[in-house]
């Protein structure tokens, strides 16, 4: 059946100098993986004819769809602190915009479709398992409620790429309501391109920001917009525990989704300094170190509007400054937000934040589990009888049940019934993410033996996560010493 994508690509109207216009680069034998099924219908696309052969032709970039765009987009970045004046997409191609059923506009975007100009020497491939990877993992972000980049399918390629062994290739098929980073303000400001940088933030205003075309101010409008929804993102990274990994300038969306599923993971027991990203070597992103490394990354983004904040320097980076000292305030007030509803508290009180504290400080002495702590919470909202298993958690220190007694008389002062309470709380705390050894065995299964009911059976849970579903209490269990994973590893 003929595939109909009715592509609206706003960005490929841009100068060329924002990209390279290029196909990917085909495949042997493409095999469909997965395709989402929820995200075609929200995105108006017919699902049977993405799974025809001519789909999955399209999918692998093999086939050239009608009124696609075929770009690869040019941007820079600061990896690790270091600047790259030139990154760009290295194995990614645009094939252009849908506009949904709900009227926002998507990219869609083929991840591991071959070299393009910005390769810097890479094969321009991705294997199965990163690909699966950042498959489940924003798939579980959707679920919980995160900003984040969609997965729309994911093709075997019928060839092996090569990284320390030889693996199956992949292509990745990415949705996101844009891949304009920080970066790509960047790459125009190192070049001294003020031309290409009003025409970019005039673009995002309208695509991202439609509100800041009417302040006084446009361009500063938009900072703040930028500043405001990452405040937010990092902050529900923070309550459930994410540590994105690679959190480079050229990681970080203007649109405020969490995009880049490389060396991700989600944090076991609390501790702030958790790492697992291979390459962090230092623990520059850390989970503890995410919002001061955002803020960072946000004043980069500052520094290239300087010349669309005021025709004057020195007042450009007073306007710059002061819109930044607004992050600060608000992911504390955000995660503050968060944290208290986790707690089950309906009003906010001064003494909220010491109460947090003192709860984070137990759990990382006990080395008590992040998303477990917080669901059992829940449990013991509505029956005391439920701290015995908290005190488990906790056993080595004895730390649960001085806190606990804080806790019962902060919910003591609201009038809220405990039921209710435990059922808020449900809401916002997790019993399933995507624990890493979990995924680690979907995507060995995948890799080694092309069986990929673990990875179905696992994006099915993680669908549902705030529903306890007892039938599947193993993905919801922490992993035992033996399962622990260390490390994980970019996939370039």
């Amino acid at each position: 059946m003929p595939v109909q994508i009715p592509f609206d690509t706003s960005y490929a109207r841009l100068p060329e100098r924002f990209f390279v216009r290029m196909a990917p680069q085909p495949v042997s034998a493409p095999r469909l993986v997965k395709l989402n099924l929820p995200l075609c219908a929200d995105l108006g696309l017919d699902p049977a004819a993405l799974a025809s052969p001519e789909g999955v032709e399209i999918l692998a970039g093999n086939r050239v769809a009608e009124g696609a765009a075929f770009i690869a987009e040019a941007y820079a970045g600061h990896q690790f602190g270091h600047f790259n004046p030139q990154l760009g997409d290295g194995r990614a191609i645009l094939l252009g915009e849908v506009v949904g059923r709900d009227g926002q506009r998507r990219d869609l975007q083929l991840k591991g479709s071959g070299r393009t100009p910005f390769s810097r020497g890479g094969d321009g491939r991705a294997a199965i398992g990163p690909v699966l990877r950042e498959y489940i993992i924003s798939e579980a972000m959707f679920a919980l409620g995160i900003p984040t980049t969609r997965s729309l399918a994911a093709v075997l390629t019928g060839d092996q790429v090569f990284r320390e062994t030889a693996l199956p290739g992949a292509v990745l098929t990415r949705v996101a309501a844009s891949h304009i980073r920080v970066g790509t303000f960047q790459f125009f400001a190192a070049r001294s391109d003020a031309d290409a940088i009003r025409l970019l933030a005039d673009h995002v205003i309208a695509r991202h920001y439609p509100e800041a075309a009417a302040a006084e101010a446009p361009y500063r409008a938009l900072l703040k917009g930028v500043i405001a929804r990452q405040a937010r993102l990092v902050a529900q990274w923070m309550l459930v525990g994410f540590i994105h990994g690679v959190m480079n300038t050229d990681n970080t969306t203007v649109s405020g989704e969490t995009i880049d599923y490389g060396p991700c993971a989600f944090m076991d027991h609390y501790d702030p300094s958790t790492v697992f990203s291979s390459i962090d070597h230092a623990g520059r992103y850390a989970y503890g170190n995410q919002p001061r490394i955002l803020q960072w990354n946000l004043a980069r983004l500052a520094e290239a509007l300087l010349p669309l904040l005021a025709d004057d320097e020195q007042k450009a980076v007073e306007l710059a400054q002061e819109s930044l000292t607004g992050f600060v305030t608000q992911f504390q007030a955000a995660w503050l937000d968060g944290m208290r509803r986790k707690l089950g508290l309906a009003t906010a009180r001064e003494e909220d934040a010491a109460l947090i504290a003192a709860l984070l400080g137990a759990m990382q002495e006990a080395g008590a589990d992040f998303t477990q702590t917080f669901r059992l919470l829940c449990e013991a909202a509505a029956d005391p009888a439920a701290d015995a298993d908290l005190a488990a958690l906790f056993a080595t220190t004895g730390g649960y049940a001085p806190w606990a007694a804080q806790w019962r008389a902060r919910l003591a002062s609201e009038d809220l019934a405990p039921t209710a309470r435990a059922a808020a709380m449900r809401a916002v705390n997790p019993a399933f993410i995507p624990r890493n050894h979990m995924v680690e065995a979907a995507l060995a299964a995948a890799t080694e033996r092309e069986d990929f009911g673990p990875f179905d059976e696992l994006l099915s849970v993680l669908a549902r996560p705030f529903e306890d579903q007892p039938h599947h209490a193993r993905y919801a269990a922490p992993p035992e010493p033996e399962q622990r994973v260390l490390q994980t590893f970019c996939g370039t």
